[in-house]
């Protein structure tokens, strides 16, 4: 008698990434210190592009990033976040 291993199958349906429904599309840069304040308060943060939301998640390398916020970030001056 043999044993044999079967292969891995998605049965996600498709076109989702997670079988988390919240789970966001994608990640937007905020000022980090108004990162801890909206996990544990619950409230809403301004990336730079705009979007209001509070932060639910966090991103792990390779998620995706929100383009405008990616632009307008590569566009700022180096310097500290102190405001």
């Amino acid at each position: 008698m043999s044993t044999q291993t079967l292969p891995e199958v998605d049965t996600r349906p498709e076109g989702t990434d997670s079988t988390d429904d919240d789970a966001p599309k994608m990640f937007h840069y905020v000022r980090k210190n108004k990162i801890a304040e909206s996990a544990v308060m619950g409230t809403h943060v301004v990336a730079l592009c705009g979007e209001v939301f509070p932060v639910t998640k966090s991103a792990k390398p390779g998620s995706p990033v929100c383009p405008d916020c990616k632009k307008i970030y590569e566009g700022l001056r180096p310097g500290g976040d102190d405001s």
